[in-house]
């Protein structure tokens, strides 16, 4: 296994997904790319009227994905974490990076509003439409559950 994409969004199960994928990149001896994805409008609606800088939503989203890699220990992989910061949707994104890899890891749920569901749109998408195997990570599992 040479590489491994993992998707984050800054819920828990993204977060537990990161310290999953981490372990796994760190046994295999694998590359890490964290994606994490971001809109340039304000609540995620497109429709917006109001004309917005995107400049602070694309610093929130640099935030984001920053805060969770330095929040992991990170020692022993075999090169540093590419950090990929993608303006538009999260599926889209993941899938891009995608390309290439041998494994993608995301969160069973993020941060969307449907909190009942099992797995998440993005999950749904990337297990449906990637180009690799991919592990959904719930975080009440445990960190060593594989």
């Amino acid at each position: 296994m040479k590489r491994i994409v993992v998707g984050i969004d800054g819920s828990k199960d993204a977060l537990a997904a990161l310290r999953w994928a981490v372990d796994e990149a760190r046994i295999r001896a694998a590359a890490l790319e964290v994606v994490h994805a971001w809109l340039p409008y304000p609540s995620g609606n497109p429709y917006s009227l109001a004309m917005v800088d995107p400049a602070p939503f694309e610093e929130a989203a640099r935030a984001v994905l920053d805060e969770a890699v330095d929040g992991v220990d990170t020692s022993g992989l075999t090169e540093p974490v590419q950090r990929t910061l993608h303006c538009g949707g999260a599926s889209a994104a993941i899938l891009e990076a995608a390309a290439g890899a041998d494994l993608v890891v995301v969160g069973s749920r993020g941060l969307g509003g449907f909190r009942g569901l099992l797995l998440g749109s993005v999950g749904q998408q990337l297990v449906h439409h990637a180009p690799c195997p991919v592990v959904v990570v719930h975080a009440d599992a445990g960190r060593d559950a594989r």
